[in-house]
Parts: structure tokens; sequence; C-alpha cells
């Protein structure tokens, strides 16, 4: 019987240095003294269109990766933080929006590369109203975002990018948001893929579709865990309510509040990656061999900078009993 390991490691998302630290230094420093060696880099840190001219960005980006290498952290990806879900990118009935957001695309992507890494992921567009009251439309707008991820897959390549990694959601608008959509997606994009792999991040707080009449599998991060764990080299973290995403930290305040339990997600996360070879997705890529979970935590704008600090310290603290500080092998 064949055997495939997984490299598994613990990080943090860069979301907490939004609106707070602005220095590279800083950011690198917090991150290794609140206990975390792998650290996501947040693109509302480093944002293409709203931060600056390039020029100062990759400047950035390199000091980034020289602080990150004083700290001995490893700068996994950058991620889209909040600003890009406000926008209706590929799915604009008028082409301009689209075009604009390819080219924040491929700008983010030279940052990555000037930071050290090769990987990006997030959210980008969001399909209008308008065009779901329609299914007709709607199923259009999905096979146009799946053929544009196909093409941008392309452009990363020859940019030097390994690997891009498109976040499901829990609203209709933002593709893909049930198992179904991400299952096509993902085929879709990497059927006969000339490009780099396009995987999926599962986010265990993204699990929230019943204001949109959700039920069953699709409302339970286990069984996304187990359905497409194989496909994803990042997975996110949080605490949260079955009907949110609050991101919250895990502490034993918000551990008591909230349903996430450790305990379950890694014991679906290894049934996932047992069965990979079950799912169809499996005839168009490979699965992947290293996985970092990503703690997402998203402070409110009244939380203090020491509050927030001890949340990233506690839940450290809390998810090293589960994934070990030097990292585990998974062997499936």
């Amino acid at each position: 019987m064949n055997t495939r390991s997984v490299q598994l490691k613990l990080g943090i998302n860069g979301a907490f240095v939004t609106r707070r630290w602005e220095k590279p230094e800083s950011m690198m420093r917090l991150t290794a003294e609140t206990g975390y060696s792998v650290h996501e880099f947040c693109a509302d840190v480093v944002d293409p269109f709203f931060m600056g001219p390039k020029s100062f960005l990759l400047e950035m980006a390199q000091e980034v990766k020289h602080y990150a290498q004083q700290y001995d952290i490893e700068i996994c990806d950058i991620y889209t933080g909040v600003a890009t879900h406000r926008f209706h990118g590929f799915s604009h009935s008028r082409p301009e929006p689209g075009e604009r957001m390819k080219q924040w695309l491929a700008d983010c992507w030279e940052i990555c590369l000037a930071m050290g890494t090769d990987r990006w992921g997030g959210h980008v567009d969001a399909v209008p109203v308008e065009v779901m009251e329609e299914a007709a439309a709607y199923e259009r707008a999905v096979r146009h975002i799946h053929q544009t991820w196909r093409e941008l897959a392309v452009v990363a390549r020859e940019k030097g990018m390994g690997a891009i990694y498109v976040e499901q959601m829990y609203i209709p608008s933002e593709v893909p948001w049930t198992m179904q959509q991400t299952e096509d997606l993902l085929i879709a994009v990497n059927r006969e893929r000339e490009g780099v792999p396009v995987y999926v991040t599962v986010d265990v707080g993204h699990m929230a579709g019943m204001c949109y009449g959700l039920t069953g599998e699709d409302l339970d991060y286990r069984a996304w865990l187990r359905r497409f764990a194989p496909w994803a080299e990042i997975i996110h973290l949080q605490q949260t309510t079955p009907n949110g995403s609050h991101h919250w930290p895990f502490t034993e305040a918000y551990n008591k509040r909230g349903h996430i339990r450790m305990e379950e997600v890694m014991e679906a996360l290894e049934e996932g990656h047992r069965q990979a070879g079950n799912s169809p997705v499996s005839q168009v890529m490979a699965p992947v061999d290293h996985q970092f979970l990503i703690l997402e935590l998203v402070p409110g704008s009244t939380t203090n900078e020491e509050t927030l600090l001890r949340e990233m310290k506690e839940s450290a603290e809390y998810l090293y009993q589960y994934i070990p500080r030097e990292g585990m092998t998974l062997t499936v």
C-alpha cells in the first residue's frame, strides 16, 4: 500500500498588524514574541493600489524578508485582507473592474516574490445580486470565474509564482461557497492546466451559509476538512459560532463561547488526507505535501494592543497542544 507524508505547521495571519503597526521589524518581532514561527502576510498591509507606489511596496517587502530571516520567521504566503472583498471584480458587468483586479493580482505577486514567497491566496470577487437573481446568469458568472482563474494561473507561472489559493466562502456572491462549487472549481481550473496549481483554502469558520439556505454538511467544518484538506496548502483557524465568522482567538474564554474543537479539526484533516484518492479532484491534481494551519485572528477596533498580543500568545500555547511548535509529519 502506497503512503505519503504531509508536513504540518502552525502560523498566524498578519491581520493583527492592520491599522496598528507599520514597521516590518515590529511585525516580525511580535510574531516571534507571541510564539509563532510562520507568518501569513496580510495584503491590506501592502495593498498594491492603496499603500503607495510599487517601488515603495517592493522595498517594504524586502525589508519584511530581512526581518523575517532575523527573527527566524517563515513567510508562507501573502493573503488578501478585507479590501478586495469589497469589490465586484471578475463578475462585474463591465470589463474594467475585472481588468483592474487582474492588475492588482499581478502587482501583488511581484510583492510576494520580493518578500520571499511564491504563494498567494484569498478572495477578489463578488457576484452582483442582479446576476444572482437569474439562475442562468449566475451559472455563467461561475464559469467565467473558473476561466479567469485558469488564465491567471498562467500569468502567475510566468511571473515565477508556485501556487494560487482560492478561499471558500459562505455567501453565494463569493464563489465557491458550497462543497459542490468548491469541487467544481478545483476540477475546472486544474484540468489540463498550463499554469500553477490552484488550491482551495478551507476556513473552519466559513460554514455559516444557513442565512442563504444551506443545510447539512455544507455547514460542518469537519465535513469540509474531510473533503478538501488534501487540496489545501492553507487551513484557516478561528474560534467562532456556527452562524458567524467571528475570527476569535483560541483563549479559554473564547473556547467556551465557540464551537470549533481542535481535536475534531485534526481528526477530520487526517481522515481527509487518507481519503484523497477517492476524490474526483485527484484525477486532475496531486494532493498537497505540506500544510500550514494559520490562525486568522481579526481583532476588533476597540481591542487594545496589550489584550491582542496576550490573546495571540495564549492561542499559540493552546494550539501547540495539537500541532507541535516544530511542526509534525502526517503519514497517510
